[in-house]
């Protein structure tokens, strides 16, 4: 539990956008695979199976969360309004949210 303990936050460090992430990442599943977690050894295994996208994500600054969130905002209403009305009322809600 204390290996756990220690690999989260220093996960979380990674998640910060920088150069040299890219390296210490690559120690990071190195520690994680000798601590012997299978949970842990898992998603190290898809951190690797996806290296070059994990890669981008820690070292590029730039990101879609904005736009994920807006599509995830006209999901959302679109659901609520399922079968309710036509594309005119749904149209009008999306635009004034």
């Amino acid at each position: 539990m204390n290996n756990l303990a220690a690999l989260v936050p220093s996960l979380a460090r990674l998640l910060i956008p920088a150069v040299d992430n890219a390296d210490r990442l690559q120690e990071w599943i190195t520690t994680a695979d000798e601590a012997n977690l299978p949970h842990v050894h898992s998603f190290t295994r898809g951190l690797r199976l996806d290296q070059a996208a994990v890669h981008t994500a820690l070292t590029s600054e730039y990101h879609n969360g904005g736009t994920q969130g807006v599509n995830t905002k006209n999901k959302l209403i679109n659901r609520q309004m399922h079968g309710r009305t036509g594309l005119h009322l749904l149209r009008h809600r999306i635009l004034l949210r």
